[in-house]
């Protein structure tokens, strides 16, 4: 049991608030946040931050939990950017407001300087974490996109909503999950590449390995889209960013180094 001023926190929080989260190591602890005028909870498998007072919470499914800007003020002392910025396309989704966000970027907390970036680069018209991805490097990149497109035929009949649209391009840049792999879903993505190339529209998909190990093809495709030079160095803030986050093995390894019980 957990005293009356502690509260699940951090990415605890973030999954019981039900929003998809960056590519997590196994073995993290369970994260609370605990006022420091109460004893200290000490029980195997939980991690413990002590506040100056509670922390503002609210109840999810009879659970005490912190509220969902005082979640992702959490998660920003210990993420990397890349890893804030999917919390905060989650958390925007599921109808956390920009302003609450704002209102607990306080000058001097802990985070505050990660949690406001993240808030610059968010969109919550995201629907998984890879589209997030996706999105972000293309913003690295330097190319304006759209995300959840509509593509109409010359004639305004509906053909097709795309991840990303590059805009002023016939161009739509996707993340291809495991899920397009189906049999089902592989045949309909087959009637809809064949549709999209039929109202003059170019399509490519991406997978994890593209955007984590093949940034300049990406780089490339992007580059012919927009009817630029193609420079290979524009991947460096790209790979800048990529590399602390827990979509690598050594941003995996930082945060459980972070987060061990203590």
């Amino acid at each position: 049991m957990l005293p009356p001023s502690a509260a699940f926190s951090h990415l605890t929080a973030a999954g019981l608030h039900g929003w998809w989260l960056p590519q997590l190591p196994d073995g993290l602890p369970v994260l609370v946040d605990q006022a420091e005028h109460d004893h200290r909870t000490r029980l195997p498998g939980i991690r413990v931050t002590r506040t100056a007072g509670p922390v503002p919470s609210t109840d999810v499914d009879g659970l005490r939990v912190a509220t969902a800007e005082q979640t992702l003020l959490a998660c920003s002392r210990d993420l990397a950017l890349l890893d804030v910025i999917v919390l905060v396309d989650a958390a925007l989704r599921a109808g956390c407001s920009v302003d609450a966000v704002l209102d607990a970027c306080r000058p001097g907390r802990r985070g505050v300087v990660v949690l406001r970036q993240a808030l610059a680069l968010a969109d919550p018209r995201s629907e998984s974490p890879w589209e997030t991805v996706l999105r972000v490097m293309h913003v690295l990149l330097g190319a304006q996109v759209v995300p959840q497109h509509v593509v109409r035929d010359d004639s305004g009949v509906f053909v097709a909503r795309g991840d990303l649209w590059l805009t002023g391009t016939t161009t739509l840049h996707e993340y291809d999950g495991a899920v397009h792999r189906e049999p089902g879903r592989h045949t309909a993505d087959l009637r809809r590449a064949r549709a999209l190339t039929a109202a003059g529209w170019t399509r490519r998909g991406y997978t994890v390995a593209d955007l984590r190990d093949r940034p300049v093809g990406v780089a490339r495709d992007v580059d012919a889209a927009l009817g630029r030079e193609h420079d290979p160095a524009r991947v460096r803030p790209w790979l800048t960013l990529l590399a602390g986050s827990t979509f690598t093995p050594s941003g995996r390894a930082r945060l459980t180094r972070r987060l061990r019980p203590r």
